[in-house]
C-alpha cells in the first residue's frame, strides 16, 4: 500500500469520527491545539512560493525538496506573495524541543520552533494538509496550530531476524514514520533464526548466522516447511546509510541484540557461546525452544560487550535494546559449571544469573554514555508458565538506570516499576502487535490505547516515556504481507 493512501485513510477515519465538530483537523496524530480562522490559504499544488528561513537552512532545503517532488510547488524567493517562513528561535522556551507553531493565513504560512526537531514536525503537518488538499481538491483552511508530543518515545519495531526485508523497504517505512512524527526505529536484528547486521569483529555472525536452510510455515505447531533457504544481512555501509536517512528525519535507530536468550544464530556461528556442548544450526522452527548464552563464562560476556560496543558506534545511538525475554533456563540447569556458578554466587534462582549478566551489560553500556533497554522479563518475573521449567523468584534486582520495555504480564507490575522510578515504554502486546489479526486488534482498539496504566498516580506518569508498535515477522515472509499487517 502506498504511504499516501494509508495516511489519507487515517485522515478520513479521524474526520468521520470527529464529524460532530464544526471543523476538524486531518493531521495525524491530532495536534495538541488547533484554532481555525476565516478564509482559505492560496497555497496549491503546481504553484510557486517563496521559502524564507531563519537559522534553519537544513529544514528549508528539506521542505523545498518535499514541496517540489511531491506537489510540484516551486521555490522562488523573489515572490512577494504566497510565502512559507521557517523560523528557528527560542520563542517556545516553555515547550519541549519537539514542539512547534504552524500558522496558515491566506498569503503566508509560518513555522516556528526552538529546535530542528520542532521545525521538522511542523513541516510534516503542513505537508499532510497540502496532501489532503491536493487529493480532495479543497483549499486549506486558515488556522493556527500549537503542537507538542505527549510522549518522548514513539516507536515502530521491525523484526528482520525472522524474515529479512532489505534497505529499500526500511527506507519506505522510515518515510511513513516521519510523516506520523514517530521518532524511534526499533530494529530487531538478532534472534534464533538470523543475525542481520555485519560485525567486523565476529564475521561468522552473518556468514553462518545470517543464513538458514529452511523456514517453518503454517503456524506455531506446524511441521511444514517452505522448502527454500532464507538469508540476508545489512553491511555496515548499508546500516550507516539507513541511520543517516533516519537521523535526517529526526528518527533515532535503536538496535536490538538479543541476550541471553534467542541466541541460536550466534551460537551456530560460534558454538563456544552456548550453554551446552551441542552444535546447532540456525533453526528453521519458530518459538522459544533454543540455546542460551553461557553468561557465566567471561569469554561470552566479552563477546556480548564487543558486539554491543560495535553496534553503539555503527548505529550512532545512545540506547541499545538487549532483549532479555523468553530465556530458557533448562540449558543452564543442565550445565554443571553453571549450576556450580549459581551456588558459588549464592543465587536463589537461575533468573539471578540473567539479572547479573544484564546488570553487567547495563554498566558497560553506561560506560559508553548510553542507556540499556530490555523487555520486562529483565525485572525478574516469570511471564511464561507454559514452559514447564522450574522457576523461583530471584534475590537480585535490575539496575535502576535501565529502560523497561513492557510487552506482557500484569499491568500492575508495570505500575509498580513506574513507582520504583524505572523509565518504561508500554508496548502491551494486546494493543500494539501488528502481526496480530484485525479481529484481535481492530483499528479503534489500537488508536485508543493509553500507554499509562489505569490507576497509576499522576506523580508517576512521567516515568511512562511512551509506546511502540511491533511488527514481528515469523509469519510475514513477504513485503506485501508485512505492509498489509502494518497499514
Amino acid at each position: 500500500m502506498k504511504k499516501r493512501t494509508f495516511l489519507l485513510i487515517l485522515m478520513a477515519a479521524i474526520v468521520i469520527n470527529l464529524s460532530a465538530q464544526q471543523k476538524t483537523t486531518i493531521i495525524v496524530p491530532i495536534p495538541a491545539e488547533v484554532n481555525f480562522s476565516e478564509g482559505k490559504s492560496l497555497l496549491r499544488a503546481n504553484t510557486t512560493v517563496a521559502i524564507n528561513q531563519t537559522n534553519a537552512s537544513n529544514s528549508a532545503q528539506y521542505l523545498e525538496t518535499a514541496l517540489n517532488d511531491r506537489f510540484g510547488i516551486r521555490n522562488d524567493k523573489r515572490l512577494r506573495k504566497r510565502s512559507v517562513s521557517i523560523n528557528l528561535n527560542n520563542s517556545m522556551t516553555d515547550k519541549n524541543d519537539e514542539s512547534y507553531k504552524l500558522n496558515i493565513s491566506k498569503w503566508e504560512i509560518g513555522i516556528e520552533a526552538n529546535s530542528e526537531k520542532g521545525i521538522f514536525y511542523g513541516i510534516q503537518s503542513l505537508l499532510q494538509l497540502i496532501d489532503y488538499s491536493t487529493i480532495s481538491n479543497e483549499a486549506i483552511d486558515c488556522q493556527s496550530i500549537i503542537d507538542q508530543p505527549r510522549f518522548v518515545w514513539r516507536a515502530f519495531m521491525l523484526d528482520e531476524s525472522r524474515h529479512f526485508k532489505g534497505e529499500k523497504e526500511v527506507i519506505r517505512l522510515l518515510d511513513v514514520m516521519a510523516e506520523l512524527k514517530m521518532n524511534i526505529f526499533h530494529w530487531h536484528l538478532t534472534d534464533d533464526q538470523g543475525w542481520r547486521f555485519e560485525s567486523k569483529l565476529y564475521p561468522l555472525l552473518t556468514e553462518i548466522g545470517g543464513r538458514r536452510k529452511d523456514t517453518q510455515v503454517g503456524g506455531w505447531n506446524s511441521d511444514n516447511r517452505a522448502g527454500v533457504p532464507h538469508e540476508g544481512y545489512y553491511t555496515q555501509e548499508e546500516i550507516r546509510r539507513i541511520v543517516k536517512y533516519a537521523n535526517d528525519r529526526q528518527i533515532k535507530v535503536v538496535p536490538e541484540i538479543e541476550m541471553p536468550g534467542h541466541a541460536s544464530a550466534a551460537i551456530a556461528a560460534y558454538p563456544w557461546l552456548g550453554s551446552s556442548a551441542e552444535k546447532v544450526e540456525v533453526p528453521a522452527h519458530f518459538g522459544k525452544h533454543y540455546p542460551t548464552y553461557n553468561v557465566s563464562d567471561p569469554r561470552v560476556m566479552k563477546f556480548l560487550q564487543d558486539v554491543t560496543a560495535e553496534a553503539l558506534e555503527l548505529f550512532n545511538t545512545d540506547i541499545i535494546h538487549v532483549g532479555g525475554d523468553e530465556v530458557r533456563f533448562d540449558h543452564w540447569e543442565q550445565n554443571p559449571l553453571i549450576k556450580k556458578y549459581k551456588e558459588e554466587k549464592g543465587f536463589s534462582s537461575f533468573m539471578d544469573i540473567q539479572i547479573e549478566a544484564v546488570n553487567k551489560m547495563s554498566q558497560f553500556i553506561a560506560s559508553k554514555n548510553a542507556s540499556m533497554m530490555g523487555w520486562n522479563e529483565i525485572l525478574g518475573k516469570n511471564l511464561h508458565n507454559d514452559d514447564n521449567i522450574s522457576f523461583s523468584d530471584p534475590s537480585q534486582k535490575i539496575a535502576s538506570n535501565v529502560i523497561v520495555h513492557f510487552w506482557k504480564g500484569d499491568l500492575n507490575e508495570m505500575a509498580a516499576a513506574a513507582k520504583d522510578g524505572y523509565r518504561l515504554v508500554n508496548s502491551y502486546h494486546a494493543s500494539t502487535y501488528l502481526d496480530y489479526d484485525y479481529k484481535t486488534i481492530p483499528l479503534r482498539k489500537a488508536y485508543m490505547f493509553n500507554p499509562i496504566p489505569e490507576g497509576l498516580a499522576a506523580e508517576f506518569h512521567k516515568n511512562i516515556i511512551g509506546s511502540g508498535c511491533q511488527m514481528w515477522s515469523e509469519w510475514i515472509p513477504t513485503v506485501e504481507g508485512m505492509q498489509r499487517q502494518i497499514f
